[in-house]
């Protein structure tokens, strides 16, 4: 892993963190009513697509394998 990998891969892991934070204000009420009116100050699923997006590309950062393709190459005498 590049220097560069490692860099983005910690920037992922805070923002993670922070979205981790912001699910459970969430999840702990974070929501107001008035009347019959409410606002909510996040919105959860859109925080759980970041969460799982986020994941997914830390994974990808830390997989040693990572997205390696063997192609084939076909000498042709033409």
């Amino acid at each position: 892993m590049t220097e560069r990998q490692r860099q983005k891969r910690d920037r992922y892991k805070k923002r993670l963190d922070m979205y981790y934070a912001a699910e459970e204000a969430v999840l702990l009420g974070q929501e107001y009513r008035i009347g019959t009116r409410s606002l909510k100050k996040a919105d959860l699923a859109t925080i759980r697509a970041a969460i799982d997006e986020l994941e997914d590309e830390i994974a990808a950062l830390e997989d040693p394998g990572g997205k390696r393709y063997a192609g084939r190459f076909l000498p042709r005498d033409i």
